[in-house]
């Protein structure tokens, strides 16, 4: 189950990139772990958003503490509100 889960999470981050690649490129992209993203969590330039549809975010059984939920077919009325010098990390479960 465990396994299932981590290649569903990984499988939505590389859908999101992938839309992503679409809306402006993929300048700066980067794919990351699960553990470099523990890593990441605590520092203060890292920003975690969540682009799951508003009804899986409500119903999800976990997320990832401190991060927003944001409308992934609305990223270009939200990506702006977000300093450029912050590492912004989407994900999607």
């Amino acid at each position: 189950m465990r396994g299932t889960n981590i290649k569903h999470w990984l499988m939505g981050c590389l859908i999101v990139i992938f839309a992503a690649s679409f809306a402006g490129g993929t300048e700066g992209f980067t794919l990351i772990s699960k553990d470099q993203l523990k890593a990441e969590l605590s520092k203060p330039d890292v920003a975690v958003i969540d682009v799951r549809a508003q009804h899986d975010w409500d119903n999800a059984q976990w997320k990832i503490q401190g991060a927003q939920r944001q409308s992934a077919a609305e990223t270009k009325d939200w990506m702006g509100k977000y300093p450029k010098d912050k590492t912004i990390v989407l994900y999607c479960a």
